[in-house]
Parts: structure tokens; sequence; C-alpha cells
């Protein structure tokens, strides 16, 4: 339970709530687990699909005799795991610019906990302050939209793909002489193609970055030149 009430699966679903909007925004798919899921059922779900991060939210608590005395946020990984590293690294970089005793937020590697041990995808867990510390479960509940979009924008950044603002949804169709046009990964012609929308295709248009967008097609969301879509 957290000092100055509610508990810790309320307000990091609440967190989890605030980051949807980003993630969508960016282009991160994503699945969330459930409140009546355990930690166990949440690897095993995890295991069961095939996704490039695994993201543990919580807030951390102290000992019995240390009860409401420490503060700070450790970003857990796995040891044997180099992107969960690099991950981590990021995530606990982007915390320090908004947590207000950014030489307390660290990365830390872990076998102990089974959301950072057992997962198949790289593993990140978050102890996102201590909530048993006034200080740290209010700056939680006050901070809940920033700490979202700083958490999506390490995303991001570990993705290698733009942060995106929020923004309404447009209709577009394809408008090509050449039979397709490629939706990307990521917003380079380099990046791998993920669909083939032919010349008359409607598609969702998501978001814009410096002449792409960010585009839902055929179940697939990715990125396409945006000189070939129209908008309607």
């Amino acid at each position: 339970m957290y000092v100055n009430g509610g508990s810790e699966e309320e307000w990091m679903n609440r967190l989890a709530d605030a980051m949807v909007p980003y993630l969508n925004a960016s282009g991160i798919q994503y699945t969330r687990n459930t409140p009546d899921m355990t930690a166990v059922s949440s690897i095993r779900a995890s295991n069961a699909g095939t996704y490039d991060l695994h993201l543990a939210l919580h807030s951390n608590a102290s000992a019995p005799s240390n009860y409401g005395k420490t503060r700070g946020i450790i970003v857990f990984y796995y040891p044997g795991s180099s992107n969960g590293r690099r991950a981590a690294e990021i995530m606990a970089d982007n915390l320090k610019s908004i947590y207000p005793l950014p030489n307390r937020v660290r990365a830390e590697a872990t076998t102990s906990i089974g959301e950072v041990r057992q997962p198949r995808a790289p593993s990140v867990f978050i102890e996102l302050g201590y909530h048993d510390n006034s200080d740290d479960a209010t700056w939680i509940k006050n901070n809940l939209n920033q700490i979202a979009r700083t958490i999506v924008l390490a995303l991001t950044e570990y993705f290698g793909i733009p942060f995106l603002g929020p923004t309404a949804p447009r209709q577009g169709v394809v408008d090509v002489d050449w039979g397709y046009l490629n939706i990307r990964a990521r917003p380079s012609t380099s990046a791998p193609v993920i669909a083939k929308a032919y010349d008359g295709a409607r598609l969702t248009i998501l978001n814009q970055w410096q002449g792409w967008y960010l585009v839902s097609f055929d179940g697939a969301e990715g990125y396409a030149n945006g000189d070939f879509i129209t908008l309607l």
C-alpha cells in the first residue's frame, strides 16, 4: 500500500494507462497484463508471444527497519542480456531528467527477480521510487503523465524510432503508379519491410515525421513515404 493512499497495483496501472497515448502515437505495439494476473502468469504470457522487450512497472518498499526513509529509482536488468542492460541504462538516464534526486537513479543487474530472469525477451524491471516514502509516493502520483512520457521516450530511443506526441488519426489512400508502397519498421528506406500496400489501399495515419507517415494497415503498424499517400 502507498503511504498516502492506494496500492502499487492501482498506481502502476494508472501509469500504464498514461503511457498508452504515447505508445500509440509513436507506433509501439504492446500487450498489457491484467489486474488478475500474477508475476508468474505475466511471465508465461510474455514467453508465449514474440516480444522485443518485457517491461515491468513497479514501485519499491523499504524493509520495516527502514520504513519511509529510502528514496530512489532502480532499473533492473539481467546481467547476461546486453539488450536488457542497454534498455535499462537508457531508461535510467531518461528518468534522471525528471526525478528530484537524479543521483539516486541507477540501472542495476540482478538474478533474483523472476520478471528479470525468466522472460525470453530482454527484460527491464523499474522500481519507480519507494511507496512507503511520502515524498516518492507523492512524486509518483503528481507526475504520472511526465513519468509515462519519459518511459515511452526511453523506449523509442531503445527501438530507434522517433518519439511522437499523440495526435488524432486520419485516413489516407495509397497513390502509386508502380504497384505497391512499402510499409517499413522505421522511417528509413533501409528499414525492414513489414507490409505492402497496393495502389488505392486505405490506411489509417497515426502520425507524421519528416516526410514519413506512421500508418496502420492490414494489422501492421509502420512507416510509409508520405509522397505516395493522399489524405482523405
